[in-house]
């Protein structure tokens, strides 16, 4: 997010064909928004206290098991299935502060797809995307505005990805706007899908993205501060959101879940993480048949791992570093290579009578 005007009035930017982004933190919400940002701030402190405890667990654990002798799936050859080469595993070890940089990671995921060649799928709509500041949030931003989208990316707390990726949009020659708050809190998800109408112009696509993620290695473990955290901003955000957006769809316009292959297989270490990915599957179906006689379609895509900061800001540095590696492509995805997906999903000309799937890209037939 732009930093704050020293003046008085309304702070602007401007992108390459000359349109104006408005600041969030300025004019006459700013009062409202600047509230929300500080609590978005005391959220991230929470989330770190509980990566602090994750992060005692982990390492008496370390300290009281003996070194195993395993097979090493890193060391196996990753497959490149595309037109450009991606990261293989292992990756370089890592461990991240929550909520989690992406300018912090190494190698940074790619989200610029410069192959994709837009079409004009999405002109002249405007897409709300949460968790838009970095990972998948961040790919998806990109290739909606490649295919004529506006687009508003709400975040937590991380400032400098959210404006790189207003940039990237502003890049594309569409407009951004970036809003900080959490989506725990229903009134702010009301305000963020307002804000977004009013200074957009409509809103046309809810893509549901942010997500917390902690592990624990066993439920004995896992804290209820822990399962709140994760089940609050998981599938009450997807819920506040949800609700705040709908009165403003209109018959052709599109919601987009983001699950996860946990929700599909479960996960022993991810308790809560895949209790509510899979809630988020079956809201995706019964949304869908809720919503399906207003014309609103509603899909989930359901990736397997993934190059963003989610998983670096959970796990220690050595499973970071085989993260993706027990796929079958032996490798996590990039967001570039997720995206498509979203823009498939939310543009009418390609999935006019898809409602209710749920869209798996895990890198082989199981993640």
């Amino acid at each position: 997010m732009a930093k704050r005007n020293e003046h008085q009035g309304v702070q602007t930017r401007r992108n390459r064909n000359g349109n104006d982004r408005v600041s969030v933190t300025s004019g006459p919400q700013a009062s409202k928004f600047e509230t929300y940002r500080s609590m978005a701030e005391q959220t991230a402190r929470e989330q770190r206290e509980i990566q602090e405890w994750i992060d005692r667990d982990d390492a008496r654990k370390r300290k009281s098991e003996k070194k195993k002798s395993k097979s090493d799936p890193a060391a196996e050859k990753a497959v490149q299935a595309g037109d450009r080469t991606q990261p293989d595993s292992p990756m370089p070890e890592q461990h991240l502060a929550k909520p989690g940089h992406e300018h912090k990671m190494e190698p940074e995921p790619n989200y610029l797809a410069p192959t994709y060649q837009g079409s004009g799928k999405l002109d002249g709509m405007v897409a709300l995307i949460t968790g838009g500041d970095s990972g998948i949030g961040r790919g998806v931003a990109v290739l909606f505005a490649r295919e004529g989208a506006d687009v508003a990316i709400v975040y937590l707390s991380e400032h400098a990805d959210a404006e790189k990726t207003c940039r990237a949009v502003e890049d594309e020659g569409r407009r951004c706007i970036a809003i900080s708050g959490d989506v725990r809190d229903a009134a702010f998800c009301r305000d963020a899908v307002e804000y977004t109408v009013e200074q957009l112009g409509s809103l046309d696509i809810l893509v549901n993205n942010a997500a917390f993620q902690g592990h624990a290695e066993t439920i004995g473990d896992l804290s209820e501060e822990h399962f709140d955290m994760t089940v609050r901003t998981n599938l009450y955000g997807y819920f506040y959101m949800t609700k705040a957006a709908v009165p403003h769809l209109k018959n052709g316009c599109s919601i987009i879940n983001t699950g996860s292959k946990t929700g599909l297989f479960g996960s022993k270490h991810l308790l809560d993480y895949s209790a509510t990915k899979g809630a988020i599957h079956t809201f995706t179906k019964s949304l869908a048949a809720n919503l399906v006689e207003q014309g609103i379609r509603v899909n989930a895509v359901v990736p397997g791992p993934v190059w963003t900061p989610l998983n670096p800001a959970d796990r220690g540095g050595e499973e970071v570093a085989e993260f993706g590696a027990n796929t079958e492509m032996k490798r996590p995805a990039q967001p570039e290579e997720i995206a498509p997906a979203f823009v498939f999903l939310a543009a009418p000309s390609c999935s006019s009578y898809i409602t209710g799937i749920e869209l798996p890209i895990l890198g082989g037939t199981a993640g």
